[in-house]
């Protein structure tokens, strides 16, 4: 086994299990019977545990598996966020915040994200460690490009919660 095989095959796995903790979260916390729309987070779980890694595991998929993943992670950071402040409690502490909150599933979800961002980098620019880190910070697939789209999906998710409330 060459290191680059091994570095893939442990950032896939690393990729699978903090994909099957935050599933795991969802499962306890997203009862279906309660609120149909539940089924969402059960659906990007299921993707991000079974069809992100295997997007990761070739050549030809790793750019989908990559675009996918971060779209997944800000998509699920804009509505966990929207979950926690529908069900703000009062009062607040700084302890409450950061251990009663999202703010916990939302850091495992961006963890993944920088795993994949570190596959897909690793793959596609190869594991040279004198390569200098060059490129626009906003264009893809640099961390300026996914700060955007963080952005605009939280804006147009904003404006869509209060228009149509």
């Amino acid at each position: 086994m060459t290191i680059r095989t091994h570095i893939r095959s442990l950032l896939l796995g690393t990729l699978v299990t903090l994909s099957l903790a935050g599933f795991m979260i969802h499962v306890r916390v997203h009862f279906i019977a309660e609120n149909p729309s539940f089924i969402l987070p059960l659906i990007a779980g299921i993707i991000s545990i079974i069809v992100i890694p295997t997007l990761f595991w070739f050549k030809k998929t790793l750019a989908y598996g990559y675009v996918l993943n971060g779209f997944l992670c800000i998509i699920g950071t804009v509505t966990m966020a929207h979950f926690a402040i529908a069900r703000w409690f009062a009062p607040t502490s700084p302890p409450d915040i950061l251990l009663k909150s999202m703010l916990i599933d939302i850091l495992i979800v961006w963890g993944k994200f920088f795993v994949g961002k570190a596959l897909f980098e690793l793959e596609t620019f190869g594991y040279d460690a004198d390569r200098p880190k060059i490129g626009l910070t906003y264009r893809y697939p640099n961390m300026g490009w996914w700060l955007i789209h963080l952005a605009a999906v939280s804006l147009i998710y904003s404006l869509g919660n209060l228009l149509w409330s």
